[in-house]
């Protein structure tokens, strides 16, 4: 057992250490060192400050021992200003530490964000289905505990230290100048006193962690359920529409309330390994204001020493017995701690094995040549089964292509791998040099802020735009929206899907991609609007490819190639590219190039 509580206790360490220490070695090392080496300098001085008044008391009761008025009045004015010494000292301390917290979380929470949100690291820990719950609670809610239990725990552990090492000497001193007497003998003890205050400690901080260490995971669990009960309610915010239309608030009710039930199981269970804990600690706080005056109180009635010696006594008892119980009376906020380092490190690894989770295909970036070429292409579900085998794969520049087959098919899974975000594939890509790819998902994104804003994401685009932005939103028939670009909201719920994916188009023709991938994006518009929409984006993005994933038949007569996909048997029934044959040809829908000649599009078929 004590072996393996030594390792617990190692572990720990390391992961503190993994935790804190890049901080104190990133750019703002310099301010966060200096902050540090105040808040624990004003600790040391706050331990001589007691030193002081442990000496205070001597002299203080036995003034009043000997009724002597101006004793006992110079003393008054001494406690006065050692008591202004400590308040500016406490004071100041909790300043600078709350300055300190302020600064290393902000550090952190950058640091965290930057590695989530890095490289699509934050989606292939969505896809791997990792043990990271509520990325959000971590970064919001455990950074700020971590920071600040940390400066705490940290600051009373060295102030135990340093205040164990000065009054072991002065509680030393007290029982060799008065030994210990029982029944008229002197026992021969030395540091008697110091001995009973480790003993007591001792004690203390093992029963102490006996009954609170289940703590540790009750306070894990705990943070987890609270964490899924408020993703819950998000979650009903959010899709209040759908839930008001299927009339749905019964079941959300209970599904809610099932969530708030298991929030509360685990608090009665944390509640009744507390309410054990508190029994031991309060009766544990009690006793040690008299255990120094039992210890002492032989030495007092024999007459060896007076009153202000044996209040120096308890007083220098008091502080090495807190010193040494330490453990016993943070037990609480370490089991916390505790937690929130485990929730932290976990998060850190998990960020840390999703960004190696990279997808094994061996992408080429081609200075010449502009199609994007694929070949051996193996895409993989999360779970490693197969989705869809490619033998070879070209998209040519210029040629807008249709990709099209049943649903769960891997359509929508081939344009996340041309846009390098699926991990769980394998194969070679050859990419035209400094292609600026762009994809469209069926369901956009609008972050809340400002209008503008929410059409320009993730550029930001100056007021000078504004002009551009307007006459773009009045061709795809939104120009009522041009004089709400100031406007803030959650856009994402305030406006119809429709109404969103013709906002993205905006931002397709904002963002002038090379190579523009449409997932579906303009599925929830009627078909007049989507040939709108279509010969905008040609007309604005003229030297921009399109490879759009559709099920209209009526997207067929927008696009130059069409690919199936379906299955194959040679293939053991795995979904793949296969070749169509030739359609007979038919006119399509003319549009209008930049140069004004009007064109027509006719449908070919890929080849492999």
């Amino acid at each position: 057992m004590g072996v393996s509580f030594m390792r617990g206790i190692a572990h720990t360490l390391a992961q503190i250490a993994r935790l804190s220490l890049p901080y104190f070695q990133s750019e703002d090392r310099w301010a966060g060192r200096c902050l540090l080496g105040a808040i624990l300098t004003i600790e040391l001085a706050q331990v001589g400050v007691a030193v002081l008044l442990n000496s205070w008391n001597a002299r203080f009761y036995d003034a009043l021992q000997q009724k002597n008025a101006s004793a006992f009045g110079y003393e008054l004015v001494i406690f006065c200003a050692l008591v202004t010494v400590l308040i500016l000292l406490a004071v100041y301390q909790l300043y600078l530490s709350q300055w300190l917290q302020i600064r290393w979380r902000q550090w952190m929470t950058n640091r965290l964000l930057g590695s989530w949100l890095h490289d699509s690291t934050a989606y292939r820990m969505q896809l791997s289905g990792d043990c990271t719950d509520n990325p959000d609670q971590r970064i919001a809610e455990d950074i700020k505990l971590f920071v600040s239990n940390t400066l705490s725990l940290g600051t009373g552990l060295l102030g135990s230290v340093v205040t164990l090492g000065s009054f072991v000497v002065i509680l030393w001193g007290l029982s060799n100048a008065a030994p210990l007497t029982l029944f008229g003998h002197a026992l021969g003890i030395p540091g008697y006193l110091v001995w009973v205050a480790i003993v007591y400690a001792v004690a203390g901080t093992l029963v102490s962690h006996r009954i609170g260490r289940p703590l540790v995971a009750l306070d894990i669990e705990q943070q987890r359920r609270e964490a899924d009960f408020r993703s819950g309610l998000l979650r009903v915010r959010e899709n209040a529409e759908q839930i008001a239309l299927l009339k749905g608030e019964t079941a959300e009710h209970g599904r809610l309330m099932s969530r708030f039930t298991r929030v509360k199981d685990n608090w009665m269970a944390i509640m009744g390994r507390q309410k054990r804990l508190t029994f031991f600690t309060a009766g544990y706080n009690q006793v040690q204001v008299i255990v120094p005056i039992l210890a002492a109180g032989p030495v007092y009635f024999a007459g060896t020493i007076g009153l202000g010696s044996l209040m120096q006594t308890a007083s220098a008892f008091g502080r090495v017995e807190g010193a040494l119980s330490f453990v016993v009376k943070a037990y609480p906020q370490l089991a916390q701690w505790q937690s929130i380092i485990e929730r932290l490190d976990g998060f850190e690894r998990n960020i840390a094995d999703a960004a190696r989770s990279r997808q094994t295909l061996e992408v080429l970036e081609r200075s010449a040549g502009c199609s994007i070429n694929a070949s051996s292409l193996d895409l993989k579900r999360p779970c490693g089964a197969p989705l869809l085998k490619i033998e070879t794969l070209d998209l040519t520049v210029g040629k807008a292509t249709l990709l099209t087959g049943r649903s769960g098919t891997g359509k929508s899974t081939l344009l996340r791998v041309l846009a390098g975000i699926w991990p769980h594939a394998q194969g070679r890509i050859e990419m035209p040099a400094r292609s600026r790819l762009l994809v469209l998902p069926q369901r956009p994104y609008l972050p809340e802020g400002s209008l503008r804003d929410a059409i320009t994401f993730p550029r930001v685009l100056s007021v000078n735009e504004d002009a551009r932005i307007c006459a773009l939103l009045t061709e795809v028939g939104l120009s009522t929206f041009s004089k709400r670009l100031d406007e803030h909201a959650h856009w994402q719920q305030k406006l119809s899907l429709g109404e969103q994916q013709r906002l993205t188009v905006v931002r397709a023709i904002l963002l002038e991609p090379n190579w523009l991938l449409l997932d579906e994006a303009t599925a929830s518009l009627d078909e007049p609007t989507e040939r709108m929409v279509y010969a905008l984006l040609r007309e604005r993005l003229p030297l921009a490819t399109i490879v759009s994933v559709g099920h209209r038949s009526t997207l067929r007569t927008l696009h130059h190639r069409s690919i199936d996909i379906g299955p194959r048997h040679a293939y053991q029934d795995m979904p793949c590219l296969k070749k169509r044959t030739l359609l007979p040809r038919r006119k399509l829908t003319p549009y209008r190039r930049n140069n004004g000649e009007l064109r027509t599009l006719r449908r070919i078929t890929a080849t492999f």
